[in-house]
């Protein structure tokens, strides 16, 4: 089967439209701050939602929304998180309500979601009164995916958007997503903002299935800081036009679809950890030889996540003892007499250490590989078949900028 990315975002899949205006949550009238997405048709619906146990209003009514399975229509803004606010849950129940009215949609099938600034008031009114204008702009032209994308970005940098067709029993299936993330990422769900269409046929169930299967290894694979969001809000919906036969068990074409998926989320997974809050680098690491997958995620996820190893990133320093040192507290099975470890870009590869011993190497070169905008590390530990890819940054002293002053 084979994936064959394309233009659209949330557009790409056959009925849907998306929007984005600026309605007055955020005081820069140049940004969009409220985005929509909406189907044509009634949708199968899944979500997954943060684990951190302080939700976001938002989050707590969209748990139950997607508990049905249905659902035709998303509104988000950015700019005020409605977490932990006055008025919080009143105001969710207020923007699902407006959403619904404007689309003329049963409640039930509104989904709401927030982000930005923590334990302020929403401000429904404007929201209230910008959805009609919202809707009135709804559009399935590549346009509205961008234009949504753009309304639910906070300190992101660039949009982060991809979309995909594939064929099932003779029918092009298509399926997009937008997602923001920039601070507070952190592999533990999938900390994020993100909305994902296809117009494949398939179940709640199974697309509750393949959602979870996905985000394990794309979104729950990812660090940026090593906080956890109160709003992370992960949402597929699917709307069925493609016209394809129904997947409701497990099979080819479910194995078609999850692959699909698991393609557009490590896209937009990588765009997360890539625009990390003042990254200059995109950091992967890969782990092979470890004694399972799950041993290997957890030496990958230590790596990505070591504040001493962004740093060095960050630096352009080959450090490499920085990564055995998180490997070894990462807290899975290892022996360091086994472990290599190699750095390598664009500008080529070094081998830094053999069998938990430091390599002669050019310096020179080093820097040249660390210099390139990603940097992969190399780690096999020789213990097994296992194996597991991880994504973060690096760590500058933008970072501590922008979250110095996030509020004010």
């Amino acid at each position: 089967m084979s994936v064959k990315f394309i233009e659209g975002g949330v557009c790409a899949a056959r009925g849907f439209k998306a929007a984005g205006i600026h309605c007055g949550v955020r005081p820069n009238k140049s940004k969009n701050d409220l985005a929509v997405i909406a189907s044509d048709a009634e949708c199968a619906a899944a979500g997954l939602f943060t684990t951190n146990r302080v939700k976001a209003a938002p989050v707590q009514l969209d748990i139950e929304t997607v508990r049905a399975g249905r659902a035709q229509a998303v509104a988000a803004n950015s700019g005020n998180a409605n977490a932990c606010a006055p008025e919080g849950g009143e105001n969710a129940l207020r923007m699902r309500a407006a959403l619904a009215k404007a689309l003329n949609i049963p409640e039930g099938e509104a989904l709401v979601s927030s982000t930005g600034v923590i334990g302020q008031r929403l401000n429904i009114e404007a929201i209230e009164a910008g959805l009609p204008a919202a809707v009135a702009a709804l559009s399935a032209d590549p346009a509205g995916s961008d234009a949504a994308a753009s309304a639910i970005m906070t300190t992101d940098t660039k949009k982060k958007e991809f979309a995909c067709s594939f064929e099932l029993a003779g029918r092009t299936v298509t399926l997009g997503g937008i997602a923001k993330g920039s601070g507070m990422i952190h592999p533990n769900m999938g900390t994020l903002l993100c909305y994902l269409t296809t117009d494949c046929a398939i179940s709640p169930e199974m697309l509750k299935k393949a959602l979870k299967a996905a985000c394990a290894v794309t979104f729950n694979r990812i660090s940026v800081d090593g906080d956890t969001s109160t709003n992370d809000s992960l949402i597929a919906l699917a709307n069925g036009l493609a016209g394809n036969p129904a997947i409701v068990a497990e099979g080819a074409d479910y194995e078609a679809f999850l692959a699909a998926l698991t393609a557009v989320c490590t896209a937009l997974a990588r765009a997360m950890a890539a625009d990390g809050e003042g990254a200059k680098h995109l950091m992967t690491c890969a782990v092979s030889g470890a004694a399972t997958d799950a041993q290997a995620e957890t030496l990958a996820k230590s790596v990505v996540g070591s504040t001493l190893t962004k740093a060095a990133i960050f630096g352009c320093d080959a450090n490499w003892g920085r990564v055995l040192c998180a490997l070894g507290y990462s807290g899975a099975e290892l022996d360091p007499e086994k472990v290599d470890i190699i750095f390598k870009s664009a500008a080529g590869s070094v081998a830094m250490c053999r069998r938990g011993r430091g390599l002669d190497f050019d310096e020179a070169l080093a820097k040249r590989v660390l210099t390139e905008p990603e940097v992969e590390i190399l780690v096999s530990v020789g213990q097994g078949s296992g194996s597991a890819v991880c994504w973060g940054c690096d760590l500058t002293y933008d970072y501590v900028r922008i979250n110095g002053d996030y509020r004010t």
